[in-house]
């Protein structure tokens, strides 16, 4: 019985869009369908190396795999490029006796239009090319490089890039002159990073919808810096450090949804820090609170008049229950509360009453991660 084959009748950028989701391993593979399926993987516009398409290298087949990566980018006539990804395990290959051309596959890349660059990569050392920091066609910039202190030039000029990311990596104040060249930025993210000889974190970028600043607190988490964010269209804001020397945040009128986790609050002057950074997003709806001692002065928090759903987690404080009752009365709007109650050896629960200024909007409670016989809840709200 004959099976008509309907899908090679496509169009060939319909073939090689369907080859893009691919593995580029599995994409080559289709060259043996016939002869129209022959070179079409060559004309797919994102290119992906990671572990499963490095899967099966040998000493004796990885300079196939490397003539193969330059030929493939490097080849005249060759469609623009949505994305190339190269992962950590192309480091693993990239020694003396294979020398792989990273610096020039990005190069190649760039030059076929690349939209996202997202280098995870053991280390970065003399790979990055200048050009990769004046490209006008990069909306997506990932760099993931353990370790690694990065230095940028000083002419960086990135006029389309939207999304920028950095993973396990140091910075100083070059970063702050790189972030002030990108003006439609929109998505930034510094995760797992440490800033060294800075004074002040500046982060001024009025279009900037999503910012994530979530530290690596362990050989530099001593430093002192003054963190000063200038974001009034952001939507979605993640910190994770102890407190700072001092904050000044924009009014973020337009703030859906915060992840906040903050120690280091053992001074009153500290507290006060603390309870002035939170005051600054006064206006978010969705807030995830984790921490590990009573950070914030409650007497001196704004009211949450846009607050509807708040995750505690308090990571065993005496006095915490206290402490959060306190803060749940300034949030006269909540719909969803979520608490973690955690049991630390050296504190304990005692009862805990749901505030009644939250009878009115409240639906829904949901308490984990805690002994029933070391608490009593008082709950008495109509609308559950």
């Amino acid at each position: 019985m004959c099976v008509e084959d309907r899908i090679s009748s496509f169009p060939d950028p319909i073939l090689c869009h369907i080859l893009s989701f691919l593995p580029i391993k599995e994409a080559v593979q289709t060259s043996i369908i016939s002869t129209k399926w022959r070179y079409l993987f060559a004309s797919i516009s994102t290119i992906k190396f990671d572990g499963y398409s490095m899967s099966g290298l040998t000493d004796r087949n990885i300079d196939s795999f490397k003539n193969f990566v330059d030929r493939l980018l490097k080849s005249p006539d060759q469609v623009r490029l949505d994305c190339f990804r190269l992962s950590h395990e192309i480091c693993l290959w990239n020694d003396g006796d294979h020398d792989f051309d990273i610096s020039g596959w990005i190069c190649a890349a760039l030059c076929r239009g690349v939209k996202e660059i997202d280098l995870q990569l053991g280390y970065l050392e003399d790979i990055l090319p200048a050009v990769l920091f004046t490209c006008g066609s990069l909306v997506t910039l990932k760099l993931d490089a353990v370790g690694h202190k990065f230095k940028f030039p000083s002419d960086v000029c990135l006029g389309n890039l939207k999304t920028l990311h950095f993973r396990d990596s140091f910075f100083g104040d070059c970063i702050l002159r790189f972030i002030s060249n990108c003006h439609v930025l929109e998505d930034l993210a510094f995760i797992e990073c440490d800033f060294y000889n800075t004074s002040v974190i500046n982060i001024q970028t009025p279009l900037l919808k999503r910012f994530i600043l979530d530290f690596d607190l362990g050989e530099f988490g001593d430093l002192k810096y003054v963190v000063l964010i200038n974001a009034p269209n952001l939507v979605y804001f993640q910190y994770t450090d102890v407190v700072a020397q001092g904050y000044t945040l924009s009014t973020m009128k337009s703030l859906e949804k915060a992840h906040i986790s903050i120690s280091g609050c053992g001074t009153i002057d500290s507290q006060t820090i603390a309870t002035h950074f939170i005051q600054g997003i006064c206006n978010v709806r969705s807030l995830r609170l984790t921490i590990n001692e009573g950070v914030f002065r409650t007497s001196q928090l704004p009211i949450f008049h846009n607050l509807i759903e708040f995750e505690f987690l308090g990571r065993g404080f005496n006095g915490r229950e206290i402490w959060l009752v306190e803060f749940l009365h300034r949030m006269p709007n909540l719909k969803t509360l979520t608490i973690n109650f955690p049991v630390v050896a050296g504190t304990q629960w005692k009862a805990f009453e749901v505030p009644s200024c939250l009878s009115f909007h409240l639906k829904e409670i949901e308490v984990s991660c805690f002994s029933t016989h070391i608490i009593e809840m008082e709950v008495s709200i109509s609308n559950l």
